[in-house]
């Protein structure tokens, strides 16, 4: 059996020509979903997967329209393959229950794995080369030491309030607490 699936990514588009070249190859139901591709929840596709059995193929109009990225694609390909449902895309004459079509995926999937060891390769690379500058990764923090020693100064003040030392800082109470764990108490701990 044929099942369809048409996707257009915002409501105003019309997936109308998708629909007809899906019926028109044959397909026995179609389900049309009007959401982005990079949302991952898609509900009609989700409702076609749980529709197909063995020996059934989904057929798209195009590649685009079932997944936005190589990886996400591959994903499901691999995961139609398992259940024995084969993928057809109508644009680009890809059909995975040929040998052809599943030489395709097979170069899909190795691009995929490739373009993810280079981007991990990349990102252990510049994290040694911060290490070997002794940089840091991660967020700024929100208050150098001036501004600590400052907030403990004032803090040391017990008419002065927590809420009043962050706005003087210009920062929220919680990132005190977070640059001084045990706030007043602590202030008071390690002057006396």
């Amino acid at each position: 059996m044929l099942v369809g699936y048409a996707r257009v990514s915002t409501r105003d588009q019309n997936p109308a020509s998708q629909i007809e070249a899906l019926k028109a190859i044959g397909c026995d139901r179609v389900f049309v979903e009007k959401l982005s591709g990079a949302n991952r929840d898609r509900p009609e596709l989700k409702a076609a997967l749980d529709y197909m059995r063995a020996g059934d193929t989904l057929v798209v109009w195009k590649l685009d329209r079932l997944a936005r990225s190589v990886r996400q694609l591959v994903e499901t390909a691999a995961d139609l393959a398992s259940r024995e449902i084969g993928l057809r895309v109508l644009t680009q004459q890809i059909d995975t229950t040929s040998a052809g079509g599943r030489l395709i995926f097979h170069v899909f999937a190795a691009v995929a794995e490739f373009e993810r060891e280079l981007m991990l390769e990349r990102t252990h690379a510049g994290l040694a080369s911060a290490r070997a500058a002794n940089r840091r990764g991660g967020r700024p923090k929100a208050l150098d030491e001036a501004q600590i020693r400052r907030a403990k100064a004032m803090l040391a003040d017990p008419m002065i309030t927590v809420e009043e030392v962050a706005q003087q800082l210009g920062t929220a109470s919680s990132t005190l607490y977070r640059h001084i764990p045990g706030g007043r108490s602590a202030v008071m701990s390690e002057t006396a």
